[in-house]
């Protein structure tokens, strides 16, 4: 993610701490970083998971990963009224792909 910082549509972006977490059925399950996007005059921020590895087939995540990602696209779907965008990203197209939809 270390391109976001050469990109004119990111306002500003952050490794989120261990401190900010969604509770899910199987624990504790935290994002990996919060990015504000430059949309007109106003901004929208975005959580985004980064998996391991350059490919991000559920295959390649743990059992436990992967529920605990499904817990956190329905809990910002159900706080969000489309105000955050939640998803998985391998790199910057993917989520400026995912954002711009």
């Amino acid at each position: 993610m270390e391109s976001l910082e050469h990109e004119d549509d990111v306002v500003v972006y952050t490794k989120l701490p261990n401190g900010f977490y969604i509770n899910t059925p199987m624990g504790k399950y935290n994002p990996d970083w919060a990015v504000a996007f430059r949309e007109g005059s106003v901004k929208h921020v975005y959580f985004v998971a980064e998996s391991k590895g350059n490919d991000l087939e559920n295959s390649q995540l743990r059992g436990s990963e992967e529920s605990k990602i499904e817990c956190a696209r329905r809990h910002f779907k159900a706080i969000s009224d489309n105000g955050y965008i939640y998803d998985v990203a391998k790199d910057y197209k993917t989520l400026y792909d995912i954002v711009a939809k």
